[in-house]
């Protein structure tokens, strides 16, 4: 599969890419900023991986921390496109590809300015295809791995003096935690490459088409809207296959931003039963009721819709907004072998006090 993509693909990344947020996945405008940049430089081609021969290097173009409107954070395009370059400069050898580690509000375009300019391919296969807080659950099962890898980081909040540039070698798991020092050091959110590893790799661990699925999801959204926000909704869930858990207004949003770069809490819903609690670490992780029943978890789909079902992002949730709590399965998506990863999960589970793992890898 070849596919030119156009400007009409930018808005229905965008709209796909801001259900699989899951809460986080950055924000709608930079995703727009992004894929506007691309249009304006070149139209970018997204492949599948079978296209590219088993050898090609392949790298994950992502953005790391957490810009819930809590820090001073500044990220342009370019330095997506420095990032990848670093990478490749560090590398010592071509890059055929980009990946990304997560569909999100900006990070489903993550990887369409940097291929443009350099002249490589987007690949559609991704780390999750849902949002997650930590670099190492898009890491395509290399995150317990000994190996040395490559990552790179640029960006920063020009004006506060906090622009970081930065070359990391080291096993996955060790370096990871680098990269998002540097972004809170830079202000809460930095570009990033990681990871080039060969496309055959790719083809065997990660979730392929997960930028279809995103784009094929933005399509259902924008077909829908000219008929009203019950029809989005609609759309939303015939389009996935997902489901609205509950319905209700938001009574406490407890959510605090960390020096390691993560929005981390819990945002209570008044659902008119027992109460809906969702368990945020820059995502939606779990939800349970107050009973302590879990409704949902990772790497299941959770998303908090507006009743005309716009994507909240948690950084937007205010205490007193009536929200719809949207959830996919995890049975319903294509997994990769980050999400059956047990080495990732308990990081989350500290930062937490839940178990995410148990009901993850069941």
């Amino acid at each position: 599969m070849r596919r030119r993509l156009v400007r009409d693909d930018v808005e229905a990344a965008v709209l796909g890419g801001s259900v699989f947020a899951c809460g986080g996945g950055g924000w709608a405008d930079h995703g727009r900023m992004l894929g506007n940049a691309a249009m304006d430089r070149g139209s970018p081609e997204l492949v599948s991986i079978d296209e590219l021969p088993g050898d090609a290097w392949i790298a994950t173009a992502a953005a790391i921390g957490a810009p819930a409107g809590t820090t001073r954070w500044e990220m342009r395009g370019e330095d997506y496109v420095r990032a990848a370059a670093l990478l490749q400069e560090a590398l010592g050898a071509p890059l055929a590809g980009l990946i990304i580690g997560q569909n999100g509000m900006s990070s489903t375009l993550n990887g369409w300015l940097p291929a443009v300019e350099l002249g490589l391919v987007v690949v559609d296969a991704v780390g999750d295809v849902r949002a997650h807080p930590t670099g190492d659950m898009g890491s395509l099962g290399l995150a317990a791995s000994p190996e040395p890898m490559i990552q790179t980081a640029a960006g920063g909040h020009r004006a506060s003096h906090a622009y970081i540039e930065l070359v990391t070698r080291g096993a996955t798991a060790k370096v990871s935690p680098v990269l998002r020092a540097a972004a809170d050091m830079s202000g809460g959110f930095i570009a990033s490459c990681r990871n080039p590893i060969r496309a055959a790799y790719v083809q065997q661990h990660a979730a392929l088409g997960g930028i279809s699925l995103a784009l094929d999801l933005g399509e259902a959204i924008r077909d829908a809207q000219t008929r009203g926000g019950e029809a989005v909704v609609d759309a939303i869930c015939a389009s996935t296959g997902g489901r609205i858990l509950a319905r209700g207004r938001v009574t406490k949003k407890a959510v605090h931003y960390t020096a390691q770069a993560f929005d981390i809490g819990t945002i209570a819903i008044d659902n008119g039963g027992t109460g809906m609690l969702l368990h945020v670490m820059n995502e939606y992780m779990a939800v349970g009721d107050m009973a302590g029943a879990r409704l949902a978890t990772y790497p299941d789909v959770i998303t908090t819709l507006t009743p005309d079902g716009v994507p909240v992002s948690v950084g937007q949730v205010e205490e007193g907004a009536e929200l719809l709590v949207f959830h996919i399965a995890k049975d319903l998506i294509p997994l990769s072998s980050s999400v059956r990863d047990a080495s990732v999960y308990p990081v989350v589970e500290q930062a937490l006090g839940i178990a995410i793992a148990d009901h993850a890898l069941a």
